[in-house]
C-alpha cells in the first residue's frame, strides 16, 4: 500500500511526539533512581521498543551537554546515571564533608582494592595477601555495600568468595571492572589508596 505525502507526515509528526515523550519520561526515571538505569531497564519500565529509548538517551545527554547544565548523562554501572559536572566539585565536596562523618579507613580501602582486583576471593585469602587478620574490615565493606559474597569456593571448607558490588562502580564512576586501572601488584601502594579514597567520595565528572 502507498503512502500519501500527508500521511507520511503524520507519521513522523508521531513518532516525534512519541521520542519527546518517552525523553521526559526517562529524565524523570534517572532523577528519582538511586543507581544506574540500563536502556534495558528503562525500556521495560517505559514498555517501548529499545530504540527509542535508546535515542531518547541520546538527545538527553545532547542536551545536558549543548546547555551545560550542572549535570550530566554518565555511562556508568552498566547503565545511565545522572551526575554533577566536575567544575562544581568543589561545592559538592563542602556538603560531602561537612555531611559525611563516617568515612572508610585507610585499611579497609586497601581491603576494598585487593577485593577489586583479585575478585572473587575468600577472607582467608585477604588476610594472607595483608597479613593481617582482614575479617572485621570485611564485614565493614558488605554493611557499606561495597563488597557482596553470593558464591562459595569448591575447596574444603567452602568459604564465601567476595566481589565488588554495583555501588562500588558507580561511586568509582566505571561502566565495568575492565575499566579499572592495571597494577603491578595485588597490594597497593600509598598513592593507590589515596587515589582509591579521593574517587570514592567525590562527585565529579569522569
Amino acid at each position: 500500500m502507498q503512502v500519501s505525502g500527508g500521511q507520511d507526515e503524520d507519521y513522523c509528526n508521531a513518532t516525534e511526539s512519541l521520542v519527546d515523550k518517552v525523553t521526559a519520561q526517562v529524565e524523570a526515571l534517572l532523577v528519582v533512581a538511586s543507581e544506574p538505569l540500563s536502556v534495558v531497564e528503562m525500556t521495560r519500565l517505559l514498555e517501548v521498543d529499545t530504540n527509542v529509548t535508546s535515542e531518547a538517551v541520546s538527545i538527553l545527554k545532547s542536551f545536558y551537554d549543548k546547555t551545560r547544565r550542572a549535570f550530566y548523562l554518565a555511562e556508568i554501572g552498566g547503565g545511565y546515571q545522572i551526575r554533577t559536572r566536575s567544575a562544581f566539585e568543589y561545592v559538592v565536596k563542602r556538603y560531602v564533608d561537612s555531611s559525611y562523618k563516617d568515612r572508610l579507613s585507610k585499611a579497609a580501602l586497601e581491603v576494598l582494592a585487593i577485593v577489586a582486583y583479585r575478585q572473587p576471593i575468600s577472607k582467608s585469602e585477604i588476610t594472607q595477601i595483608r597479613g593481617v587478620n582482614s575479617d572485621a574490615t570485611v564485614r565493614l565493606l558488605v554493611e557499606r555495600g561495597y563488597v557482596e559474597a553470593k558464591e562459595r569456593n569448591d575447596g574444603p571448607g567452602q568459604a564465601w568468595l567476595y566481589r565488588t558490588t554495583k555501588l562500588f562502580l558507580e561511586r568509582l564512576g566505571l561502566f565495568s571492572l575492565e575499566d579499572l586501572p592495571s597494577l603491578d601488584a595485588f597490594v597497593p601502594d600509598a598513592k593507590a589508596v589515596e587515589d582509591l579514597e579521593e574517587a570514592l567520595f567525590s562527585d565529579g565528572e569522569s
